[in-house]
């Protein structure tokens, strides 16, 4: 992986042009066994600073994706968050979900007073979103409001693995956040899967049946 930050190249570029409501969007929590999808959607000003240290989530350490986030609340115009519930994702499927989150991640904005007017987002287009966006092939790596997206997505999903671990000992989901890790898998087959379990992923069906 090469040493290059995400930059604020794209927002800049809007921003000359006059439009400055910029949000970038990133999600949190599609290949989970349990709990949420997380989204979220950061709109930072057009005279922003770099955030020193700002990166992709899954390549900061929890310590530092905490102190970011702290940063980016602090900094940012406004930041919204979106979230798409169990039951929401087993009954509409995972990338419909998805976007469900990242809608109301961009009305949480809306209740804030700032509605976009351009819309970045991570991987490939998504025409469900009903909305105009750019969409950038590992954008949480390479924009700067993605990757802020990315962080304060990661740090909310955290928080809510933790506080479900506490009511369910025994998944470890303070640790694996509900990925499909060994000591997960061994639980389910164990204790069985829980209303925070994804009925619909294939590991949950099988292992539910013993």
């Amino acid at each position: 992986m090469s040493g290059r930050r995400p930059s604020l190249e794209r927002e800049r570029a809007l921003w000359r042009e006059g439009r400055m409501v910029v949000a970038g969007i990133d999600e949190v929590g599609r290949g989970p066994l349990a709990g949420p999808v997380v989204a979220a959607a950061v709109v930072f000003y057009p005279d922003q600073k770099p955030i020193r240290g700002l990166n992709d989530s899954k390549v900061l350490t929890a310590k530092a994706r905490d102190r970011l986030a702290i940063e980016i609340r602090s900094r940012a115009r406004a930041v919204g968050v979106g979230a798409a519930s169990v039951h929401e994702i087993d009954r509409w499927n995972i990338r419909r979900a998805t976007i469900i989150a990242m809608r109301r991640a961009v009305r949480a904005l809306s209740r804030l007073g700032l509605d976009p007017t351009d819309i970045l987002i991570d991987g490939m287009p998504c025409p469900e979103l009903g909305r105009p966006h750019q969409a950038i092939v590992d954008g949480d790596a390479k924009c700067s409001s993605i990757a802020a997206a990315s962080i304060v997505a990661k740090t909310v999903r955290d928080v809510l693995m933790a506080r479900l671990a506490a009511r369910h000992p025994g998944y470890a989901w303070d640790t694996n956040k509900g990925y499909a890790t060994a000591d997960h898998l061994a639980a389910v087959a164990r204790l069985g899967p829980t209303r925070h379990h994804r009925q619909s992923f294939s590991p949950v069906c099988q292992l539910a049946l013993f």
